[in-house]
């Protein structure tokens, strides 16, 4: 049995449809991250989990107990907010431990949970500190901190680090990367629109689009195999490339022809597919210049180019499918002016193809 179930779970205000059809099963240790599009429905789903919005349609169950009208305080879940709601005048000792004192538990059990705490996150030294004397990161930790004392089944984490500067959000990423790490044995359920969260954190990811399950999986299943092409450009920054192309020969290997020319993909295609309007796609740093004159099958006029140093990121308004603008990211300090014409190409394995929006590989 998993340690948390949702079968055919819906969401509606009145006549409005939010969620619907959501099947997902979480293991005991995973660390499953939501991502999806504003207003696709994660926070919503994450709040129906911790029983702060009412499930609409279908069951949640947690260890084999269905929950749809059990209380949040009886559910065996806690939940980091993505604002710290720290009771300012409270000690970091106090705000940890003010769960555990409205639960009645004893002193002792209580000074334990707090201390254990405390260790896993680097808080020792701040336990008699008010939250003003903290840094962001620091009064996250707090904030995760009060959720560990309790001891829950299941960890909910609602955008955690949306608060934080660029440079504390990287370091309180590696944190939570570690704290998961020393609790091996935790489930976690954290939402964030941060596609380098999603892909640094996740046991697997659950990408939310139009209402659903757009597709589930590890992070690399998704950059490597994306079921769709929403998927294909949600995951993975700057987004992957799509093209226009005709299949021009079928088999275990696919030959489409673009305005560019033909070229093989190493992606299986049925006979029925032959000249079938496809869309070829390849990952921006999955494109390099095509070598001795050759004419690659991606034509690119740079409109403007990015040196970054580690990378160069050039943009282009030709060869996209349906007028978009192409990307590609090539490595080091490439030095190109606008208006220079390249040609350009990936490995065979690298290129995906989609037919009516689905990948071919699902076909």
């Amino acid at each position: 049995m998993a340690e948390l179930n949702l079968k055919d779970v819906a969401k509606a205000y009145g006549e409005v449809r939010v969620l619907s059809d959501i099947n997902l099963d979480i293991e005991k240790g995973e660390l499953i991250v939501f991502v999806g599009p504003s207003g696709c429905g994660k926070s919503t789903l994450l709040r129906m989990i911790a029983g702060l919005e009412k499930i609409t349609g279908g069951t949640l169950e947690i260890e084999g107990e269905v929950m749809n009208d059990v209380p949040p305080a009886q559910r065996g879940i806690a939940m980091v907010f993505q604002s710290y709601a720290l009771y300012p005048h409270m000690t970091v000792r106090d705000n940890m431990s003010f769960a555990l004192k409205i639960a009645k538990k004893s002193k002792d059990e209580i000074d334990a949970a707090v201390n254990k705490a405390a260790k896993i996150l680097q808080l020792e030294p701040y336990l008699d500190r008010l939250p003003k004397a903290l840094s962001g990161g620091q009064r996250q930790r707090v904030a995760i901190g009060r959720s560990i004392v309790r001891d829950p089944k299941v960890y909910l984490f609602d955008e955690p680090l949306s608060n934080l500067d660029a440079a504390l959000r990287v370091a309180t990423r590696i944190e939570i990367a570690q704290l998961k790490e020393s609790m091996p044995d935790s489930t976690m359920i954290y939402v964030t629109h941060d596609q380098v969260e999603a892909m640094t954190l996740a046991t697997r990811i659950v990408v939310l689009a139009g209402g659903g399950i757009s597709q589930v999986g590890t992070p690399l299943d998704l950059y490597e195999r994306p079921q769709n092409t929403f998927v294909a450009q949600f995951i993975g920054s700057p987004a992957m490339n799509l093209m226009d192309a005709e299949v021009t020969g079928t088999g275990q290997h696919t030959t489409v022809r673009t305005a560019g020319g033909e070229v093989t993909a190493h992606v299986p295609s049925a006979d029925n597919l032959m000249g079938a309007k496809v869309k070829l796609g390849v990952r921006p740093e999955d494109l390099v210049v095509a070598e001795d004159g050759a004419p690659g099958f991606v034509p690119f006029d740079v409109e403007i180019s990015e040196r970054l140093g580690d990378v160069t990121v050039m943009y282009s308004n030709t060869g996209g499918a349906e007028g978009k603008q192409m990307v590609a990211k090539l490595p080091g300090i490439v030095h190109v002016e606008r208006g220079t014409k390249l040609a350009l190409t990936a490995a065979p394995e690298k290129l995906h193809l989609f037919h009516k929006g689905t990948s071919l590989h699902y076909l």
